[in-house]
């Protein structure tokens, strides 16, 4: 298939070049370092089909001879009596930035992905072919005759020039013959037909990749350069495609891969927080507002970088200015910052720290007005590309077909770690998992004494809850239920119980399963178990489903007896789980349960305390659970929290500064208040006009 090459630059680094060193000593340094490492040594990964052109093989030894014609010139440098031309020293200082540009361009290209180098073959190849063309004029130019070279140096000059100047825009065939049948094998998938096995594998052969390790890093890398190239539409399709493809075809030519993280959780702990409390985060590496490590970081109006989820919070709640910097957002729209997120993915990597935010899979998170589960899943051009389903499709069967026969525990946590992947990766995804039969099979995998099987089948469950018509597969699957308790309450380790947790949350979005997974005798109590011993994001996730449940007015009773208020305030006074756990005082409040938290020792000052120091949301919630506590519970706790010192200013600030929300219920909390304080003041001027009468009547007699 012929591509005419476009004249549209490549994405370059965003780092640009250095300024050219001044004194030419200096300059012929560089200048020797750089023809000698203009290309890094490639990568493990590197294929010989990945030179989609003949400069990408010449042109790094034609720079490296070149170095001999700069340590020449240096030799002379460092004697007083040599001075170079100016001319000469121009040359070399546009030299030093070609070079550079030449740098970047192979730096960037050996982080690429196969299918980058095979369908952006005539991109790269202009590019390389436009600086060598630029290297050829300077050489050119270049006054030989007065620079103190010997005539062997000056004839290697006039060879590479020649060089140069032959430098093709030329792709190799071989390259081009691989995009042939690539775009064959996405058509026939199009079509729904099942690839070959040969051919899939004589494919994957030339790309360099021949088993599942090298097919994971290439789907990776794709993923990434997906989004580097949104803005060419020609060949973004195609590679959305691909990457379902090499997804199947890694499970069917290599099967399922061995799960990184088996060791960390057989062992009971949690890589990522364990790697990142030993580890110093880079400063520029972490969100502004959440000071956590960026997983999904974001320009905005102002050119400030934040990390996706805490900066959409913001602007959710109401605000229109920069966190930081406090100047008003010219826009609200969020610009991924690519650049500095593969920094943080290459420095997560060097230090053994888990980069994909949704290890976890699902945070439970609540918006201003409603519960909804926060879907952190990796979101692709998938949904709209029919080979990219079928291929997804594909692979959801074969896999379940694996699990459905799979001969030892070790084969199928390979095949649920891979079901779990596939299923945080969009809604089609989840369907196609479903559909082919897997929470049946999931489901009594929960009971597994293998803690990592556990652990993949209860966070794949979890990743297909979030789908509403997976939630009634998984509630309608009989003994579900059960099997979610037996995790909450001897889970292998905290984080199957996490999520096990997570997954309650997940289906309490359903008003009748909130209902039936109230009335299950344990789920409360094991919530409240993990939400007073648990670490803090058992605590946090804990929370998260009691605030599910707490929805219905039925399930109120049922948690005040088993001691939620108490739970929830001392899970309040904790950073990490605060949110959760003063919206739990907000829901049980506003269904039936305002006389219990009113009741609690030091409920009102860990509220009010929350309103001074708290988060938006949280402020929000204790807002709303101060509100309700004093609406129902009469005079005596509108007194103690007039009592507390500076509450007056605290419910103004709210008011100016807080969410749309937070500000409502604070104006109610000032109501409240004032009617108070008018009452008192009135009781007070009838007493004393009482006292007055009394003592006139007195003073008569």
């Amino acid at each position: 298939m012929a591509v005419s090459p476009s004249r549209r630059p490549l994405p370059r680094p965003s780092t640009s070049p250095p300024s050219p060193p001044d004194p030419d000593p200096d300059l012929l340094r560089h200048l020797v370092q750089l023809s000698r490492d203009v290309t890094p040594s490639p990568p493990p990964s590197w294929h010989s089909s990945l030179r989609v052109g003949p400069n990408f093989s010449s042109v790094p030894r034609s720079l490296k001879q070149l170095s001999i014609l700069f340590e020449e010139l240096l030799q002379h440098t460092r004697s007083c009596d040599f001075a170079m031309p100016r001319s000469a020293s121009l040359c070399f200082r546009e030299m030093f930035l070609v070079f550079h540009r030449v740098r970047a361009l192979f730096h960037d290209s050996y982080g690429r992905s196969c299918a980058f180098h095979v369908f952006r073959a005539e991109r790269l190849v202009a590019e390389l072919h436009e600086q060598v063309v630029d290297l050829a004029t300077l050489l050119d130019i270049l006054p030989l005759a007065e620079l103190p070279v010997p005539e062997d140096v000056r004839d290697l000059v006039r060879l590479l020039v020649r060089q140069f100047r032959r430098s093709s825009t030329a792709v190799e065939p071989a390259a081009l013959s691989l995009r042939r049948d690539v775009l064959e094998l996405i058509a026939g998938i199009e079509r729904g037909a099942v690839p070959d096995r040969d051919a899939l594998r004589g494919i994957f052969l030339r790309l360099g990749l021949d088993d599942s390790r090298s097919c994971g890093r290439e789907i990776d890398r794709l993923e990434r350069d997906i989004g580097d190239c949104a803005a060419d539409h020609r060949w973004a399709p195609v590679m959305v495609a691909l990457a379902g493809i090499l997804r199947y075809a890694k499970c069917v030519l290599f099967g399922a891969s061995i799960p990184r993280s088996d060791s960390s959780a057989a062992a009971g702990g949690k890589q990522s927080s364990s790697a990142l409390e030993n580890l110093t985060v880079p400063a520029d590496f972490r969100c502004p507002i959440s000071l956590d490590l960026m997983r999904d970081p974001v320009v905005v109006a102002t050119g400030q970088t934040y990390d996706r989820e805490p900066i959409v919070r913001w602007i959710g709640s109401g605000h229109a200015t920069c966190p930081k910097s406090g100047q008003p957002l010219a826009h609200l729209e969020l610009v991924p910052n690519r650049a500095l997120k593969n920094l943080i993915a290459r420095w997560c990597h060097d230090n053994n720290v888990p980069f994909d935010a949704s290890d976890r899979n699902v945070t439970a998170t609540v918006t201003s007005n409603n519960k909804k589960l926060a879907d952190r899943d990796i979101t692709t051009p998938a949904g709209t590309n029919k080979a990219a389903l079928e291929a997804a499709r594909m692979t959801a069967s074969f896999l379940v077909g694996e699990l459905a026969v799979a001969p030892s525990t070790e084969a199928a946590n390979r095949v649920v770690h891979e079901l779990r992947l596939l299923a945080k990766h969009g809604s089609d995804n989840r369907s196609f998992v479903a559909d082919a039969g897997a929470i049946p099979l999931l489901l009594p995998l929960l009971r597994s004494d293998d803690a990592g099987l556990q652990l993949n089948a209860v966070t794949a469950l979890l990743n297909l809850s979030i789908m509403e018509a997976n939630k009634r597969r998984i509630m309608h699957t009989d003994g579900a239920v059960d099997l979610f308790v037996h995790i909450l309450a001897k889970g292998a380790t905290w984080r199957a119980k996490e999520n096990a947790a997570a997954t309650v949350f997940s289906l309490t979005t359903v008003h009748s399963y909130r209902r039936r997974l109230g009335r299950h005798p344990s789920v409360v109590e094991l919530l409240l178990q993990m939400a007073r011993v648990g670490p803090a994001n058992a605590k946090k996730d804990a929370m998260a489903a009691i605030m599910g449940l707490a929805g219905d007015r039925e399930n109120t009773g049922r948690l005040v007896e088993a001691g939620v208020v108490r739970a929830a305030l001392e899970v309040a006074g904790e950073p990490e789980a605060a949110e959760e756990a003063v919206a739990v005082l907000a829901a049980v409040a506003k269904k039936g349960g305002a006389e219990a938290v009113a009741e609690a020792e030091g409920a009102v000052a860990r509220l009010v305390g929350v309103l001074r120091r708290g988060s938006d949301w949280a402020r929000e919630s204790a807002a709303a659970a101060l509100v309700e506590v004093c609406r129902q519970s009469g005079a005596e706790v509108v007194a103690e929290l007039v009592a507390v010192p500076g509450i007056e200013w605290v419910i103004w600030e709210l008011m100016e500064a807080g969410t749309e929300r937070a500000r409502r219920k604070a104006a109610a909390l000032a109501r409240i208040c004032r009617r108070w304080a008018a009452a008192v003041e009135a009781e007070r001027t009838t007493r004393y006009s009482e006292m007055s009468i009394a003592a006139s009547s007195t003073t008569v007699s």
